[in-house]
């Protein structure tokens, strides 16, 4: 067995963790944080098998470019000269073609089918409010209508089970709160759970299996030899292990850096906040296409989340537009529910690492012969959580690896 040495202690990080533990590994995850935030924490909770096209997809470019214009958009690139953001958006505009959107549909659908079984497992042994009661894709306009139900159609050729409902069908499914909504698409194939019960489930679990976890353990260099890194630098504290494994979300380039390693990866940040459970709210998740805003039930509390921000990992300000465009869409299509601005305080920021191919990079790196990269994961980080912890730990292992693609060791 194997001592090994996990950089990130979000879901990627703690579910690699969780499955090298329980193949026997010696196990150390190290964190800048205390471990209580995050985009781990933070996130809309959903299991989304439905999510088969990547972001970097025909048509994206032109609409990013209109949504840019309103500052209350779901997507916006803050604008500044930087070189890494020119590479990454020449990067996603070379990848926002059919062939391939093609290539990674099979690919997404078969992490998150994956992903999923492995979560009605973890379900079995302890309870983070996991349920599947599927996905509504809401929307109002025609246009929109259209794009949403040939996206169904695609899902459906890869084997997912979707339903198509009109205004009527949707106000007996959600029929304790008023839907402004012209139809929806149901994709029954997906999940959703309450991400701070599970990561709770997760660090205790880990704890039991004897994994060491080092909080606010900022990691600021390596120690190498030849092609191998036989350290990390923890302050003045010296970590050593035989395989290192990169899960640092949005700061991982910085320490790719380091090695030598470029990763084409920048922060999307995004906002959510919650809101007190009542017999007015809607009990199955949606996503509120023409505002990309998530809607899920977390027990007695509703998580109400939006927004795409290409930006900075120092860029903390809580932008209010963003928020606000967040919060008309919700009134738009709740018109009984009359959700009112949250406090600063009450509103979560946090960083998606998105990559310009909108595909995670779950890969042993090939300049670094002890190094496995599993990060990149953009908004489909807790879904694809476990998957990413088992790849992680077959290659760890040396086992056949479970879902093996070239389209995931990056560009």
């Amino acid at each position: 067995m194997k001592s090994c040495v996990v950089i990130g202690g979000g879901i990627n990080g703690l579910c690699v963790a969780y499955y090298l533990a329980l193949e026997g590994h010696q196990v150390t995850v190290l964190d800048q944080s205390d471990m209580t935030d995050g985009c781990s924490y933070g996130n809309a909770g959903l299991v989304v098998p439905s999510h088969v096209i990547p972001l970097a997809q025909p048509g994206m470019i032109a609409q990013g470019f209109r949504w840019m214009l309103d500052s209350k958009s779901p997507f916006y690139v803050k604008p500044r000269f930087h070189k890494e953001l020119f590479s990454w958006a020449w990067k996603f505009y070379r990848h926002s073609t059919r062939s391939h959107v093609e290539r990674s549909m099979p690919l997404l659908r078969d992490l998150s089918l994956f992903s999923k079984e492995l979560y009605r497992d973890l379900a079995t042994k302890a309870d983070f409010l996991y349920q599947e009661k599927g996905l509504l894709m809401l929307y109002q306009s025609e246009k929109v209508g259209n794009e949403e139900i040939e996206a169904g159609r695609e899902a459906e050729q890869l084997g997912l089970e979707v339903n198509y409902l009109s205004a009527a069908q949707i106000a007996d499914l959600e029929s304790g709160v008023e839907l402004n909504a012209r139809g929806g698409v149901l994709y029954k194939s997906d999940g959703h759970l309450y991400p701070q019960k599970l990561m709770s489930f997760l660090k205790s679990e880990l704890g039991t299996l004897g994994v060491k976890i080092l909080k606010q353990s900022r990691v600021h260099d390596f120690k190498r030899r030849g092609s191998r890194i036989e350290s990390v630098m923890v302050g003045d504290q010296e970590v050593r292990g035989d395989e290192f494994i990169l899960c640092a979300g949005s700061w991982s380039p910085r320490l790719a850096k380091k090695l030598g390693i470029k990763l084409s990866i920048l922060p999307g940040k995004g906002y959510s906040f919650d809101v007190q459970n009542n017999n007015h709210m809607p009990q199955v998740p949606a996503i509120l296409c023409e505002g990309k805003v998530a809607v899920t039930p977390m027990g007695e509390t509703i998580r109400f989340g939006g927004t795409m921000e290409i930006t900075h990992v120092n860029d903390n300000k809580i932008n209010s537009n963003r928020v606000e465009g967040i919060l008309n869409t919700i009134n738009d299509f709740y018109p009984e529910l009359n959700i009112f601005s949250p406090k600063k305080e009450d509103t979560w920021h946090g960083f998606r690492p998105c990559t310009p191919t909108g595909l995670p990079i779950i890969s042993r790196s090939k300049k670094v012969s002890n190094l496995v990269v599993a990060t990149g994961h953009s908004m489909m980080g807790l879904s694809l959580g476990p998957v990413t912890g088992k790849l992680v730990e077959e290659m760890i292992s040396g086992k056949s690896l479970s879902i093996s693609s070239e389209l995931l060791q990056g560009e």
